[in-house]
Parts: structure tokens; sequence; C-alpha cells
């Protein structure tokens, strides 16, 4: 009988012994000396003492549902004491008096208490002690509850086996579901199993605080932590669509292939929704990873408070919406690829006239149209990791374009016209990105607009040099140099290859570009970026009867 499933009989005797003591001796003792409460409180020192000694010597039996239903029991009777008692018997009976404090001869007092009940938003965001007015509302808690603390746990095992089924479930219930239909109208879909993990959290959180704010408390944060991470893993980045077969293989076979139709394995309307949608769960989960680490210190001791620290489960999803937001710009630019393969292929010497864009251009733009509204409308709630996609994808896209461009050679007038006509073609394509397709034209994000100006116009200065004629050498040298501002001379060896000169008439320009550049300062590394100062009048005429006498030598 004095075991846990027994433990109403333990109050059910309390209360009507108080019953018996009022109707008998009730009025035999004065009121202020609290003789019921003192008979109370005696009361329950004693089970708490009697309980602890029994559940140390039969703690292996003590299961959770025992347990919580004694926890249950035994603060709802703390609940009733305080409602019919004061707790002035309590050696910490102060308590009680400190809710009326005396008046006060701080003018400013009124306004902080003012400001803080209409500023509830701030309040939350500091580290004050939400919980500490929970002593006061119940002098009583704890005073018999106290001694399930030690036992508890087998509360925090029995929830991490609970939260280890769920995880299973989730990863279950994803396979034979499939992954979330595409959600075009309301953005991309947050999985719900991330709404369950949280709200079976909060309850597990509500529920520990009611029994413990102390130590329990560190180790159900450990177990959140755990499956946190075992979710981002196991639901999120464990279903994102793997690209080794899609991506590499076949696009080496499409790059070794001549025609320019030939196509890389791109995700499918599915897959792409999907990646979105893991995108859109990850930030959910990030936002309220955040809220939650806020709500655990709100309910622990705060001496505590400095234990509970989720940043690397906050960090674990922010790999994952990395790696999404990563696989959604390989894929576009995998696309991308076959159709700039295209462009270096072609005889650009041989362009006789020039026409309307390109057909590779024609290619890329298809695939932009295809993949960018798919993804911006499975985005629509996650705005910046939209615009993120579309500046990882210039800062891709745009430098293997340049490459690609390099390899173009040689071009003819009229083929480096066709070409600036086909880049200026895709500048204002990938200008238009972030909106194209879309009903409601809105102005790009201008650190996007920055990427692409700043690469595109690198790419149409190429062929501006290019276009230009390299006689005189030094115009053409001095053209260059004005253009592109850059002193690299693989760059420069480069355009020379576009141009298709003779290796002796490029030896002849290589000479002449490096007597133009400004030579390093002293100790200076010079490999690194020199600065392009004006001559003075008398190196320039120095410089120009030097290399004519070796152009006229060597031609």
């Amino acid at each position: 009988v004095a075991w846990l499933d027994k433990i109403d009989r333990r109050y059910a005797w309390i209360k009507r012994q108080l019953v018996d003591y009022e109707e008998k001796y009730g009025r035999m003792f004065p009121a202020e000396w609290c003789m019921t409460e003192r008979i109370a409180v005696e009361f329950c020192h004693v089970t708490r003492a009697e309980l602890s000694k029994i559940m140390r010597t039969r703690a292996k039996e003590i299961e959770v549902k025992l347990l919580l239903f004694a926890i249950q029991r035994t603060t709802n009777f703390e609940g009733l004491l305080a409602k019919r008692f004061s707790g002035c018997t309590l050696a910490d009976g102060t308590v009680k008096k400190a809710e009326v404090p005396p008046p006060s001869t701080n003018p400013f007092l009124e306004d902080e208490t003012g400001a803080e009940t209409d500023e509830i938003v701030i309040e939350k965001s500091d580290t004050d002690k939400p919980k500490k007015p929970k002593v006061p509302d119940n002098p009583f808690h704890g005073i018999v509850s106290k001694c399930f603390e030690p036992h508890l746990y087998v509360y925090i095992e029995s929830q991490d086996k609970n939260l280890g089924e769920l995880i299973d479930r989730f990863v279950a219930d994803f396979k034979a579901q499939g992954p979330p239909k595409p959600n075009v109208d309301e953005g991309g879909a947050v999985l719900p199993s991330c709404a369950d993990l949280f709200v079976y959290y909060k309850k597990c959180m509500v529920q520990c605080s009611q029994l413990s704010t102390g130590e329990p408390m560190i180790a159900l944060t450990t177990i959140f932590q755990k499956y946190l991470r075992e979710y981002a893993w196991k639901i999120l980045s464990g279903n994102l669509p793997k690209t080794t077969s899609s991506s590499g293989g076949l696009t080496i076979t499409s790059l070794l292939k001549e025609k320019e139709g030939s196509e890389v394995a791109k995700f499918t309307l599915e897959e792409l929704c999907l990646i979105c949608s893991i995108l859109s769960t990850a930030e959910y989960c990030l936002a309220t990873t955040q809220q939650l680490e806020e709500k655990l210190k709100e309910k622990v001791d705060a001496s505590l408070m400095e234990r509970i620290n989720l940043t690397g489960e906050m960090d674990t999803f922010s790999i994952v919406i990395s790696n999404s937001i990563q696989l959604l710009v390989q894929d576009l630019d995998a696309a991308c690829d076959p159709a700039l393969t295209a462009m270096s292929k072609m005889q650009w010497q041989n362009v006789e006239h020039v026409g309307d864009q390109s057909p590779y251009v024609t290619s890329v733009i298809l695939h932009i149209k295809q993949n960018v509204p798919i993804i911006r409308d499975n985005l629509a709630s996650t705005r910046k990791y939209f615009t993120q996609f579309c500046i990882k994808f210039a800062n891709s896209f745009i430098p293997k374009f340049i490459n690609h461009l390099f390899k173009c050679k040689p071009i003819s007038m009229v083929g480096a016209e066709q070409l600036l006509l086909d880049t200026h073609s895709l500048k204002m394509v990938l200008l238009d990105l972030p909106s194209i397709g879309s009903q409601v034209v809105r102005k790009a994000p201008a650190s996007y607009t920055k990427i692409v100006v700043k690469g595109m116009t690198r790419a149409e200065m190429i062929l501006k040099v290019v276009m230009a004629p390299h006689e005189p050498p030094v115009v053409f040298v001095d053209n260059y140099i004005k253009l592109l501002a850059d002193c690299s001379t693989d760059t420069f060896q480069k355009i020379l290859d576009m141009k298709g000169l003779k290796r002796s008439e490029q030896s002849s320009m290589l000479d002449l570009f490096r007597l133009r550049l400004p030579a390093p300062p002293p100790g200076g590394d010079s490999s690194g970026s020199l600065s392009l100062s004006a001559p003075t009048p008398e190196q320039e005429s120095s410089r120009i009867r030097k290399l004519e006498k070796l152009i006229k030598k060597r031609l």
C-alpha cells in the first residue's frame, strides 16, 4: 500500500485527518498559529522522506507511466494546498509577502513597469527568469514532488526511445508516401513531419519543466539535440536527390558529343519541388530551433541557462539549406554545359553575317525558363534563399561562360560581332532571371544585378578587344589595358589566340604588353596586382622605339 500506484491513499488520508482536526480541535488554537497548515506541512515532509526511501529500494520497479502518475497526483495535491493555505509556516514563507513591494520613492519605477507590460516581445529575449513567478504562485510546489527528481532519468530515457521511434516513423512514412506534391500557389510545401516533431518537443518541454527545472531539463535538451540532428540527416539530407549518376557521367558523355542538342540528365519537376520543400523545411526547423532554445532557457533554472546551446543544430540546418541551393545551381549549370560546349566548337572564323541570337543562346535561355520559375514559385515563402540561388548561379555560370569564350578561336570580325550580340542577349536574360516567366515584375536585388553586370561586361570587353585591329600594336595593347584592366599575361595570350595571330606576332605583342605594364614596387610581389599608372612621355617614346625595332626584326 505504500507503493506509487497507491499514492492517492496518502493524500486522501491527510484530507480526512485535516477535516477531522478542524471539526474537533480547530477552535482550541488561535487562528494565527495556522495549526491546520502546520499539520499539512509536517505530513508533506514525512511523505517526501518515506517516498524517497521506498523509491531508492524499489528503483528498478519504477516505470515511466507509474512515475508520471505519481508526480501528477502529487502536484495536484500541492496545488490543493496552495488554494487552502497561505504558506506562512514554510521556511521561505516570506516569498508570499514579496508579491506586494513596499511603496517606492523612485519616480521612474512606474514608467519601467509600464514599459515592461507594453514591450512583451522585448521581454522575451531578455535573460530574466520568467519561471520565477511559479514560486509565489504556489509556495508548496516541490514540497513533496522534489523526491521524484532523482528518478526522472526514467522519464528522459522514455522520451529518448519515443523520439527514436518517431524519427523511424517519419522515415518510413516518407518512403511510403513519396515526396510532397508540387505546391506552386503557396510556395514550397514544408514537410508535415517537422511540425509534428516540434509539437512533441513542446509537449515534452512543458511536461519536464513541471517535473523539474534542474538537471533533468539539461538531459532533455541533450535528447532534443540528438534528434534534431537525426531529423536533419535522415529526413532532410537523406532525401535530397542524388546527382552522382545524373550530373557526373552523363555530363561528360554529352560534352564528348558534338551535337548541340545533346542534353544532360536534369532533375524532374518533382525532384526540383522536393529540393525546394526540403530547403523550406530546413528553414522552418532553423527558426523553430532558435525559438526552442529560448523557451528552454526560460524553463530551466537560471544557474543552468548557459548549458543550453542549440547553435550546432542550427548550423546543421543551415548546411542542409546550403546543400539544397547548391543542388539547384548545379542542376541548372549542368543543363547549360552542352550549349556552352557547342558555342566553343563553332567555326567562328567562318561566320559571314550577323543574324539573330545563336542556337546555343536559345538553349541556355530555354533551360533557365524551365527551371527558374519552378524554383521561384516553390521558394516563394523563403525569398532570401531564392536570391541566394540566383547569386550562386550567376557566380558559377558567368566565369564558365567566359572560359568557353576563350575557347572560341580563331574568331573573325563578323564572328566576334555575333558573339557580342549573343553575350548581350545572355546578359539581358540573366538580369531578368529573378522574375523570368513571372506575371509580377519585381526588380532584381542590387547584389545580384551587380554580379551580372560586372561579369557579363567583362565578357563584352573581351570581345571588343578581339574586334579591335591589332595594328598599330601599341594602340591595341593600350586599348586592352583600358578595357580589361587585367595585368595577367595569360589573359592577354588568350585574347591573341582568339584573334588568330601567329606565334611570331604574339611574341612581339607579349613583349610590348610587358613593357607597357609598370614595374612592381621594390620588394613587392610581382605576381600581385599591378597598378596601371600612365607612363611618362620619355618612357613612352623610348618603349615605342624599342618595339618598332623589335617588330621590324621579327617581321
